[in-house]
């Protein structure tokens, strides 16, 4: 390696290692502020709560383990709705690749469908399928999978002509070009896919629990706001943020995973 070389790496290290510590910086002297603020009362921390109250809030719930149970049930929904939202997202971007005539049909409903507020939906799915976990589901699947459908199918469009033109010629069927070419050159993309994913799903598991849950993180929200516990409201806030942080670096790990062993 020559000397430039490393100098850039150096340099890039360094650079890498300002950002973290700006960013650590950052949120310390956020925290800071706040726990002082309502220490001196310049904020009412009934209304705002802070730092403290929250990590004692924490400690009461977490020897009685009810938070931990709010957070398995708001995690187990997000799993299972994120798993729907790829499975079923790739096979209708596979569907729509394969045929044609449905693609046209259906791309301009999939706009439709995607550009429609979900929370406006939630109250219909109660009616529809009562207020139990179905209806978080679907309120969750429903914020993703029309997004991630038509992200995915654009994506199969771009793929090489050439390289599609290769496999005709060489007597490959529709079914070859997308089991040795299309799914296998989009893996990039249905990771990137699944970063995006992972937090709309988050995101519609709390809308779902706003208004059809028993227990959950977003059912503690509305819980605590309705008998004026705003401590539960900020904790639970809190624990979205690091949830959906750990989630996104996961996937992130997952996509680096690949890049490094099996990109080309």
């Amino acid at each position: 390696m020559s000397d430039l070389q490393q100098q850039f790496l150096r340099k890039a290290a360094r650079q890498k290692r300002k950002i973290l510590f700006l960013r650590i910086l950052f949120f310390v002297i956020f925290i800071a502020i706040w726990e002082i603020a309502t220490r001196l009362e310049w904020m009412d921390s009934f209304i705002f709560s802070s730092p403290s109250r929250i990590i004692l809030c924490f400690v009461e719930m977490a020897k009685s383990h009810t938070i931990f149970y709010h957070i398995g049930v708001t995690l187990g929904e997000t799993f299972l709705s994120f798993f729907l939202v790829i499975v079923i997202g790739i096979l209708l971007a596979i569907l729509l690749w394969w045929n044609e005539t449905i693609a046209k049909v259906l791309e301009p409903y999939l706009v439709v469908l995607n550009s429609l507020p979900k929370t406006a939906l939630a109250p219909v799915f109660i009616v529809w399928l009562g207020n139990n976990m179905k209806t978080i589901i679907v309120a969750a699947v429903s914020v993703a999978v029309f997004s991630t459908t038509i992200t995915l199918y654009n994506t199969f469009l771009e793929m090489d002509p050439g390289k599609i033109k290769m496999i005709q010629t060489l007597g490959g069927s529709k079914k070859d070009i997308l089991c040795k070419l299309i799914l296998p050159g989009n893996i990039p993309a249905i990771i990137s896919a699944m970063k995006v994913d992972i937090g709309l799903t988050l995101v519609g598991v709390i809308i779902g629990e706003f208004v059809a849950a028993k227990a959950g993180l977003g059912y503690l929200i509305i819980y605590g706001s309705q008998v004026f516990k705003l401590d539960y409201v900020l904790l639970s806030i809190v624990i979205l943020c690091l949830i959906s942080t750990g989630l996104y670096l996961f996937i992130s790990f997952l996509e680096k995973y690949y890049q490094r062993h099996y990109s080309v």
